[in-house]
């Protein structure tokens, strides 16, 4: 089919103003749907809308009348939030863009899901999973607002990619920690990476649980156009991630200290990542570029 307009959810956040900005470089027009007033100038339109509100997404989207949606426009952590308003933030407003995609029939929609769908950041507990690398068959075991929000979003939308009609492709992206270059400055490159100095932190349980995994955002905007310029058939997730950690000890050392019990199907080398991104590679044809050891 036809892709020439886009629309964006949360377009006014760091990765969707970084979204809106790749689609324009690369021939989209695009359409910010976002709360409150436009923080952005990259985009075509922008269409004000309560994503929980399932009237006004409808009505946002026929206004903005897309070839594609990539929804983002979710809490990006649940730390301020009411758990409620989390988990409606991220279940709840993918039921009304998935549905209100459906009504108008915009076939193809990419959701911003998270590492969190399987358990991982902001979990109270430490994390166990079964094997490393992760991969999308590992079993998902979140247990707070955010990461049962980010599961039952893809849920939904296994649910949305059964049904006769549109959207006929849904990409639900399982993006880490996003950074930026100021990020990757501040946090990694100006910072003691060690797993020792790491282990100090006052949130060493939420950095164990995240594997020590991000992405830069190039990549992750990357990624997301092409989860919704590749035909997909139904519902797809899709594991993102930078190659390496962000610690500055081998992964070999980091297994034997933090995941001791974990098995491992294959040997790690160097500062491999513990997410295994392959299905992205062979689907998608994406693969990260970045790594913040490199300068970038």
């Amino acid at each position: 089919m036809s892709l020439s307009t886009i629309a964006v959810t949360g377009g006014n956040g760091t990765v969707g103003s970084h979204l809106l900005a790749h689609l324009a470089e690369h021939g989209y027009e695009t359409v910010n749907l976002s709360r409150g007033s436009c923080r952005e100038e990259h985009s075509d339109e922008y269409v004000r809308v309560d994503l929980t509100d399932p009237g006004a997404v409808h009505g946002a989207l026929a206004k903005a009348d897309p070839d594609a949606v990539v929804h983002l426009g979710m809490v990006p952590t649940p730390e301020s939030n009411p758990d409620h308003e989390t988990f409606e933030s991220n279940a709840q407003s993918t039921w009304h863009v998935l549905e209100a995609a459906e009504a108008q029939g915009i076939e193809r929609v990419a959701l911003a899901s998270s590492l969190c769908a399987v358990g991982a950041g902001f979990e109270p507990e430490p994390v166990t999973h079964p094997y490393f690398p992760i991969d999308e068959e590992t079993p998902p075991t979140p247990s707070t607002s955010y990461g049962v929000g980010k599961q039952t979003l893809e849920v939904v939308a296994d649910g949305f990619g059964r049904r006769e009609g549109a959207p006929t492709q849904i990409a639900s992206l399982r993006y880490p920690w996003v950074t930026t270059e100021a990020d990757i400055r501040e946090t990694f490159v100006e910072s003691d990476r060690s797993l020792d100095a790491v282990q100090q932190f006052d949130d060493w349980v939420s950095k164990r649980n995240t594997l020590f995994t991000y992405i830069h955002i190039d990549d992750a905007v990357r990624a997301t156009r092409l989860a919704v310029e590749t035909d997909l058939d139904g519902h797809e997730r899709f594991f993102l991630s930078a190659p390496d950690t962000n610690l500055e000890t081998p992964t070999a050392d980091v297994l034997d200290e933090c995941f001791p019990d974990t098995e491992c199907r294959r040997n790690f080398e160097a500062y491999e990542a513990l997410v295994d991104t392959s299905k992205a590679q062979d689907v998608l044809g994406w693969e990260a570029e970045k790594r913040w050891r490199d300068g970038t």
